[in-house]
């Protein structure tokens, strides 16, 4: 757990500024919004909104270091969270490697120019994150109308005014061992911001009133841990009481439900009340990729440890479904960090290892599976037709959903992505490890 943390005393800014909404919800998720407020888009499910009128969005299909880069930014230290992007401004969060410092920062779309860079948190003694595939600034901010919310687990959790970028309401009292950092990102539901903190010590979800930070409800994990099958465990790592997973929201029956992926079990809560709806128990634990709906089903995968799988979920159930309401179970080739995409009934997951898998949905049926190449820790998108995996080692696979493997381009930009991408109309934000950029078709740098 870290010790002496505080809220920093502002810092002078570089500049100023940000942006808006988390979308309402429709008849199985969240509606779609041209701009990007969560780092699965409008709908938490990658999926990239369409363009005026229906017409696709005109995303980029080739670029390069010296080809369709509009501009290129440097941004300090370092941080895995996603872009959000609202009313041209983006917003994203970094921290100091050594887990010290945690910072917002806001960048104009237009010019790619830092018009924000404030430090929020402080901490005298960060637990080591002791592992490359997480950083200090991972869970990504959420944005709606007026306000931006930023989130680094138990260092801290804010909400910013947007125009002026000053601190509205902070929280650093929530307490968490995350032991590998904070990776889950928070969620706006209504008037709730709803946080997710699975740590080696405490694992639980709670919901601050967003106007204010004050808690609304808090629900503790259901499911043991049972780690007291492996003597010895807790005394060398957290790992198994450990999980990164964002939840996601979809509507069961009209009503709105919050799927989560936890260590030891998958859970169903009323997003209003905390109220536990349903669980599925499994082995493992880390779970890391956020769970997609489709069709009265949820996917989600159950994380690193013990057997890794992904889980088609039946809907609708109550307690304890694990022996109900698993449809099917995939165990080969299951991307564990980056979260899956669905797409006209066919699911497609990428593992860490570089292999692209296709399902159907109904019944996990494996359509066809190619090995890309490169490592993957960012989540995929869906948009203009086209599905785009961004590799840590900053290519870009663009393919064609569908029956058969189809690549149509593969794209390379300097620093590799942890980060997955967001979207600002025509234009990809892509966050790599050390710089920001705008990509977009046929563009002069300027």
């Amino acid at each position: 757990m870290p010790t002496n943390c505080l809220t920093a005393p502002p810092r002078a800014p570089f500049f100023r500024f940000a942006g808006p909404l988390l979308a309402v919800l429709t008849a199985g998720c969240l509606a779609a919004r041209a701009d990007w407020p969560d780092w699965r888009g409008p709908a938490g499910d990658g999926h990239v909104p369409a363009g005026s009128g229906g017409r696709p969005a005109g995303l980029p299909l080739h670029w390069g270091e010296a080809e369709n880069v509009r501009w290129k930014t440097a941004i300090p230290f370092q941080g895995w969270s996603t872009p959000v992007v609202q009313d041209g401004k983006i917003w994203l969060t970094t921290a100091t490697p050594d887990g010290r410092d945690f910072y917002a920062v806001s960048v104009d779309s237009a010019t790619g120019r830092v018009t924000f860079d404030e430090r929020l948190f402080h901490c005298d003694q960060p637990e080591p994150l002791g592992n490359p595939m997480n950083s200090y600034a991972t869970p990504s901010p959420v944005i709606e109308a007026g306000r931006v919310y930023v989130h680094f687990g138990s260092y801290g959790t804010a909400c910013l005014d947007a125009a002026t970028g000053q601190t509205i309401w902070q929280r650093s009292d929530l307490p968490c061992r995350h032991y590998r950092g904070p990776s889950s990102s928070p969620v706006l539901f209504g008037d709730l911001l709803i946080l997710t903190m699975d740590g080696a010590d405490l694992q639980y979800l709670v919901a601050l009133e967003k106007h204010t930070g004050t808690n609304v409800w808090k629900t503790a994990r259901s499911v043991p841990w049972n780690d007291e099958n492996v003597p010895g465990q807790m005394a060398r790592d957290g790992d198994l009481r450990k999980a990164h997973s964002t939840p996601f929201l979809t509507l069961v029956g009209g009503t709105t439900q919050m799927i989560t992926a936890g260590a030891k079990a998958a859970y169903g809560y009323d997003p209003l009340t905390g109220r536990e709806l349903w669980r599925v128990r499994h082995d493992a634990w880390s779970a890391a990729a956020r769970p997609v709906c489709d069709q009265g089903m949820a996917f989600i995968v159950s994380g690193f440890g013990g057997k890794t799988e992904m889980l088609g979920i039946r809907l609708g159930g109550a307690g304890d479904v694990t022996d109900s309401q698993v449809a099917w179970r995939c165990d080969i080739a299951v991307g564990k960090t980056a979260s899956p995409v669905v797409v006209d009934g066919l699911l497609y997951m990428v593992s860490d290892d570089g292999a692209v898998s296709c399902l159907e949905t109904a019944t996990g049926t494996r359509v066809w599976r190619e090995r890309i190449g490169g490592s993957y820790a960012a989540s995929p998108v869906y948009g203009d037709g086209r599905l785009y995996f961004f590799s840590r080692e900053g290519k870009t696979i663009v393919m064609e959903p569908g029956r058969s493997c189809v690549t149509v381009a593969t794209n390379q930009l300097a620093g590799g992505f942890m980060a997955s991408p967001a979207v600002d109309g025509n234009a990809f934000i892509l966050r790599t490890k050390t710089h920001l950029a705008r990509v977009e078709t046929a563009v002069a740098k300027p």
